[in-house]
């Protein structure tokens, strides 16, 4: 994540917990921002799918990238928080931690996709995007 990003998440994160009054509206609040950027991730996909939807190679293969990211987010997530009972071995702040991690991952992941979306004619390397 650039330093943009990242100064972008945390002003969100910042307002949307500034509400907060207790740990549960902390855990909604984060899982809030979390959802909004799985949302914004869903919509990335989708609009370079149908962007490309004539070629079947590159829809194929981002696909299959999508669904390996997916598993690594999952794996990831695991690494992250190990404990079998993470309610238990976290506590309450559990929620709200992961919800955060996994927003950090889906953004991300956004900036990932966004290559495709503002791609930058001119740079060899760049391939499909």
């Amino acid at each position: 994540m650039n330093i943009r990003s990242a100064v972008f998440f945390v002003c969100v994160l910042l307002c949307a917990v500034a509400n907060a009054q207790t740990q549960a509206d902390l855990n909604d609040d984060a899982c809030k921002v979390y959802r909004e950027a799985d949302k914004k991730l869903n919509a990335i996909y989708r609009q370079l799918l149908e962007q490309h939807q004539d070629d079947a190679n590159f829809t194929t293969r981002l696909r299959r990238a999508q669904s390996a990211w997916l598993v690594f987010q999952d794996a990831e997530m695991e690494a992250i928080y190990p404990a079998d009972n993470k309610r238990e071995e976290y506590g309450s702040i559990y929620p709200m931690c992961s919800c955060l991690e996994q927003a950090a991952l889906v953004n991300h992941r956004i900036e990932q996709l966004s290559g495709w979306l503002t791609g930058k004619e001119g740079d060899a390397c760049r391939g499909s995007r």
